[in-house]
């Protein structure tokens, strides 16, 4: 049996409890968080035996094997180390960490102590991301990946927990160096980086605050991201966030020397495109009658899942998680690769220096900024 303990008793750690308690040979067997008041009430909704504000009695008394750790990215590090250096296994919520050094870090305490970790990249598990998983695996593209596209997008509209850090100058999103970027596009990044090989691909980003965002008074958090990526091994990747842009596609296209797939993470639906072409008028008729019949598919696909009650909303932390737990437990791979989550680390940490330069570089000319010559003639044609 596997003795699971959760550090941090905010919204997202309801979600974890759910799909924890419908995994067998596990169970929870204490919380903490900051505010006792947070890691009672988790406990006594969730019939955990015991509730913790302090770290030391939560890991001496508790005495977890895996310790799932949902606080905010700043205190990832930190609290990632002091459970490996207890001895316990770590599963810890996206980003990973701050930055990539402390991602090196925590993944060497890991092997020396011969515990296991992975990152809360659960987007990688649905079922049609696993379908396409397969397909790869099996030659589909007709090879290894030539070009990708990621896209990622957030809503900051409605009553959303946006809302809550657009309106407080300190939270900790703002202080984060990716700010909303940083807690959200790792989901987005990672689908690119498990298909680069190399451990640090260059990375040209551009990003900006939307005037839509600047219109409501905010000007500090850039919403607007666009990221070309490129492998070495000539692996090139375009990665799109943007809270502005509808519909808000959260996206992964995957292009081969054969063939491409693309996956909608909201319908949950795998689409497959064929490379080659049909003669003439076939390929006005052939290729749209295809497509049809492939959404009908995943349509039948997602209708079967819901009825055995193995669809909802978070399956691929379900999966995760299990994959996670029988690593563990059997001492096989962890689900997620250590060179994956350094790699996604890696490239985020170039993407937010990159842009923050930019801003610290347009805020320094903010009042030198040359407008647009208004009496250059527009190009003509002979």
């Amino acid at each position: 049996m596997l003795k699971i303990g959760i550090i941090g008793c905010g919204k997202i750690s309801d979600v974890h409890v759910s799909q924890i308690k419908r995994i067998a040979g596990c169970e929870i067997v204490a919380v903490c968080d900051a505010e006792e008041l947070m890691a009672k009430q988790l406990a006594a909704r969730f019939d955990v035996p015991y509730a913790f504000s302090e770290l030391t009695d939560f890991l001496e008394v508790g005495k977890p094997d895996v310790v799932h750790i949902t606080t905010p990215p700043q205190s990832h590090f930190s609290l990632g180390k002091s459970c490996l250096e207890a001895g316990c296994h770590i599963y810890v919520e996206k980003p990973f960490t701050v930055n990539s050094h402390e991602a090196e870090e925590l993944i060497r305490l890991a092997e020396a102590k011969k515990r296991k970790l992975t990152v809360g990249h659960d987007d990688q598990f649905t079922h049609a991301t696993r379908a396409m998983r397969r397909l790869i695996r099996d030659g589909y593209l007709g090879g290894s990946p030539v070009h990708m596209e990621s896209y990622y997008c957030y809503d900051l509209g409605g009553k959303s927990y946006a809302q809550s850090f657009l309106a407080d100058r300190n939270h900790w999103v703002r202080n984060l160096p990716g700010q909303l970027a940083q807690n959200v596009i790792s989901h987005g990044i990672c689908r690119i980086a498990e298909y680069m090989v190399c451990d640090r691909p260059q990375v040209i980003a551009y990003g900006r605050t939307s005037p839509g965002l600047i219109a409501t008074g905010e000007n500090e958090i850039f919403d607007e991201l666009r990221v070309i990526i490129h492998d070495p091994l000539d692996t090139t990747a375009y990665f799109t966030f943007s809270s502005q842009m509808q519909p808000r596609l959260r996206h992964f296209r995957v292009y081969g020397k054969k063939n491409a797939i693309v996956i909608d993470h909201d319908q949950e639906t795998m689409i497959c495109l064929r490379g080659d072409r049909y003669r003439s008028y076939l390929e006005r008729f052939i290729p749209p009658l295809s497509l049809s019949l492939q959404y009908a598919g995943n349509a039948v696909s997602n209708v079967w899942r819901f009825l055995r009650n193995d669809f909802h909303m978070k399956a691929g932390m379900h999966f995760l998680i299990k994959a996670f737990y029988d690593s563990v437990l059997h001492d096989t791979p962890v689900p997620i690769s250590y060179s994956e989550i350094l790699r996604t680390s890696r490239i985020m940490d170039e993407i937010f220096f990159q842009v923050n330069r930019q801003r610290q570089i347009g805020s320094a000319v903010e009042g030198d900024r040359i407008e647009p010559r208004s009496n250059i003639p527009a190009p003509g044609y002979d």
